[in-house]
């Protein structure tokens, strides 16, 4: 893997996209989100398919084509800085492969935020862009408008990247050590479910893997872990940190399936790393040389992730 290109950082009055890329957005969290975003002297514009709601297949925020063409509409913009994700849920591969990424690369690198279902394109924007992103809160997410701590870390790494070099999790190691690589992860579910496409990632050598999910019982992470070994996607990962499992059951019985399926990689673990599903999560940048320290539960970046 290879670090990639880092967008600019933010200063006031830069304009920013809020998008829908994948499930429907409840307008009183967009307005209160949009609130957050003016309270930082950001200047943010909706996409008019934002608040749409897909006839048949209520799960979406409208049509497919409606929602790439919102996302690529606000990236081609030259007066957009950046784009945020308004929500995770589920539809970004639905869109992904309606997007124009020629025209997407002509228009230069810009900031790019959310999680969740969101790392589809995390991948597709490494892949297709070369471009670091940010796996940060969702601008209409419940944990982002009502959580300080969320929305001061995202504020941190927009405005001044180089206060945030080092991220603390409050983790313990799971593995102990110390492991250098290039940035990548997200969901699990959405790692095990984009391999082979177009847009993923061919494999995690190289890279510092931070991943977590939500909702998923322990089998099935034994079931999307046991995948990603099986096709050799984890080969060569020289370390790993684990957010949230938000809804997976008691931890202790989750925390064995941890063990079994990544304590024998030979690589440094931390688990309880504050990102993800969870309240205050921090903003992990991906794309990006870094070093884990499992033992102190830190991710020190070599370099500040925006320019």
């Amino acid at each position: 893997m290879k670090e990639l290109v880092r967008p600019s950082r933010l200063a006031a009055g830069a304009r920013v996209a809020v998008v829908a890329p994948s499930g429907p957005v409840l307008e009183e969290r967009l307005q209160a989100g949009l609130d957050v975003l003016r309270g930082w002297d950001l200047d943010p514009v909706v996409g008019p398919h934002v608040l749409d709601r897909h006839g048949e297949l209520g799960y979406l925020a409208g049509a497919d084509a409606d929602r790439a063409a919102d996302l690529q509409n606000a990236w081609c913009d030259p007066s957009v800085d950046a784009v945020l994700c308004a929500r995770g849920g589920y539809g970004a591969q639905r869109m992904v492969d309606l997007l124009d990424w020629e025209a997407m690369r002509a228009a230069g690198p810009k900031v790019f935020v959310g999680f969740s279902d969101i790392t589809v394109l995390h991948q597709a924007f490494a892949t297709r862009l070369g471009l670091v992103t940010l796996h940060g809160p969702a601008a209409a997410g419940v944990d982002f408008i009502k959580n300080a701590r969320a929305q001061e870390h995202l504020k941190a790494t927009l405005f001044a990247p180089e206060s945030v070099r080092t991220i603390p999790s409050g983790g313990t190691a799971l593995v102990p050590g110390r492991a250098r690589g290039i940035t990548l992860g997200g969901c699990l579910s959405m790692l095990a479910s984009d391999l082979g496409t177009p847009h993923a990632h061919s494999g995690a050598r190289g890279g510092l893997l931070l991943v977590e999910d939500v909702g998923e019982q322990a089998y099935r992470i034994d079931r999307m872990l046991t995948q990603l070994l099986r096709t050799g996607w984890l080969d060569r990962v020289t370390g790993i940190a684990l957010g949230s499992w938000d809804g997976c059951g008691p931890y202790d019985a989750l925390r064995p399936v941890l063990v079994d399926r990544l304590g024998g990689l030979g690589v440094p673990v931390v688990e309880g790393f504050g990102f993800g599903h969870c309240e205050g999560a921090s903003t992990v940048p991906f794309g990006v040389m870094a070093e884990l320290d499992a033992d102190a539960g830190t991710l020190t970046l070599d370099e500040p992730v925006l320019r």
